[in-house]
């Protein structure tokens, strides 16, 4: 396994793959990686196939991160990491730097972002103002860096996989998205990098957000007609809220597609939620 630090470098590699007709599978991550990241890896793997490569990005992106958000104290650890990776199979760790990332020179600052002004307004976008800026430009730069055949993400982010779905369309990019299911925790908790904050009864207290999704599945399934979301909101903010240690951001019930709010909710209908577990953030989401 190789190591990138250099996004010349990365984009050198790439070209070379690119000439030789090797498909490429990217998954980008913030490092920390746990069994969901290895599971976007191994299907990255699957689907370039023996002859492919795989390359993990792992770059903490600060331009995802709003001033009040926890940027500094996200769990690093790349040694682990790395070691990860070359465990998995993995062809090549692209770890840039900030300055190289985002590089800043006598001509003047970084100042060049891509914004998507659809899908990104709400929930996510929403709750955490700038956030979706980020990501959408920290992935144009290492769709570019990378030049992928395919990228893979995992369904726990479905907002931000839509999102850039939606980017890779409209900008043109050539190369298809792969949504991979979310991995889950024993109790049913969506396995995050942020898990790891969590500690005695906050951690028994997080897998409430799992514990909502089942409880609105059950009622919509039982329901013979289509319920009013407004109820469903007011009922799952008690239930949530019981739980001392956790409070709810938001819940939302969308159009699997488009994410517009749902006023009704039946089969089909999708749900986001993202609530604080003590001080953590933490966020899930279902098709209902």
């Amino acid at each position: 396994m190789r190591i990138v630090k250099s996004p010349g470098a990365m984009q050198r590699l790439a070209k070379r793959w690119q000439r030789e007709g090797i498909r490429v599978g990217l998954v980008p991550t913030m490092g920390c990686l746990h069994a969901g990241h290895l599971s976007l890896v191994h299907r990255a793997r699957r689907l370039t196939g023996k002859d492919g490569k795989v390359v993990v990005s792992i770059y903490v992106n600060p331009a995802q991160f709003g001033p009040r958000e926890d940027f500094t104290s996200y769990p690093r650890d790349f040694m682990r990491d790395a070691r990860l990776c070359r465990e998995s199979g993995v062809d090549v760790v692209f770890a840039p730097t900030n300055a190289q990332m985002y590089p800043a020179n006598s001509r003047g600052p970084f100042s060049t972002f891509v914004v998507e002004e659809d899908l990104s307004r709400r929930m996510e976008g929403a709750s955490r103002p700038m956030h979706f800026r980020g990501v959408t430009t920290v992935v144009a730069k290492l769709f570019n860096l990378v030049r992928p055949t395919l990228a893979v993400f995992g369904s726990k982010d479905y907002q931000q996989a839509s999102v850039i779905k939606r980017m890779v369309r409209d900008l043109n990019f050539p190369l298809r998205i792969v949504v991979a299911p979310t991995v889950r925790e024993p109790d049913g908790l969506a396995m995050s990098s942020r898990n790891k904050y969590l500690r005695g009864p906050l951690r028994r207290q997080a897998v409430t957000l799992r514990h909502s999704i089942q409880r609105i599945r059950a009622a919509v399934r039982k329901s013979p007609t289509p319920i009013r979301a407004a109820r469903l909101k007011s009922e799952l903010r008690k239930f949530i809220e019981r739980a001392s240690a956790v409070r709810l951001d938001y819940v939302e019930f969308f159009d699997p597609e488009r994410l517009t709010p749902a006023s009704k909710v039946a089969p089909g209908t999708h749900m986001a939620l993202a609530a604080f577990v003590g001080k953590t953030r933490l966020i899930d989401n279902a098709s209902l």
